[in-house]
């Protein structure tokens, strides 16, 4: 079973942050995709079902074709809706602060206990890790190339990177 957390790009990838933390920032609609990891949380607190729903429907809307913006409240909203969330307590768990701390301990726990750096990052139950990089496979082979990759990485903790030789990367894939 999958156990989707947080993990914050806009601040693993700031240049020299300080004392900055994504976070913080109190302009929400300035992040890339905070309110997007906060409307995830606000769905989990419907249930399991309702955020396996929610986020499916999010990362569909986001990498299907639409590129919806990961910081705009009302698509999230019209997705929750259209997955049968209650959309009065889902906006209220929108303002609910402790969720920036969800946020927060998760990207910390990423970083500094299984040294993520990017996404998708999967944690294994044996406390390995491994980032994977890739295009969408074909859906015929989908389950195959997942249970593979599990194979490969999740009780392999001696196998530390697999890459393609780049330019251009992979050639032929798309």
């Amino acid at each position: 079973m999958l156990n989707w957390r947080n993990f914050s790009l806009q601040q693993v990838n700031t240049k020299e942050p300080g004392d900055w933390r994504v976070w913080d920032e109190t302009d929400l609609e300035g992040t890339r995709s905070l309110m997007a990891s906060i409307a995830g949380e606000a769905a989990k607190k419907q249930g399991r079902e309702a955020f396996d729903n929610f986020f499916l429907a999010l990362l569909i809307e986001r990498h299907g074709g639409n590129r919806i913006p990961l910081n705009d409240n009302d698509k999230f909203i019209s997705i929750a809706e259209a997955c049968g969330l209650d959309p009065v307590r889902f906006k209220n768990d929108l303002q609910d602060p402790g969720i920036l701390k969800i946020i927060e301990n998760d990207h910390t726990e990423a970083t500094e206990v299984h040294g993520a750096f990017g996404t998708p990052t999967f944690i294994f139950e044996n406390g390995h890790s491994a980032y994977l990089k890739t295009f969408i496979p074909p859906e015929s082979e989908a389950d195959k190339t997942f249970e593979h990759f599990l194979g490969l990485f999740s009780d392999r903790s001696y196998i530390g990177e697999v890459k393609r030789p780049q330019p251009p990367w992979p050639k032929g894939a798309v």
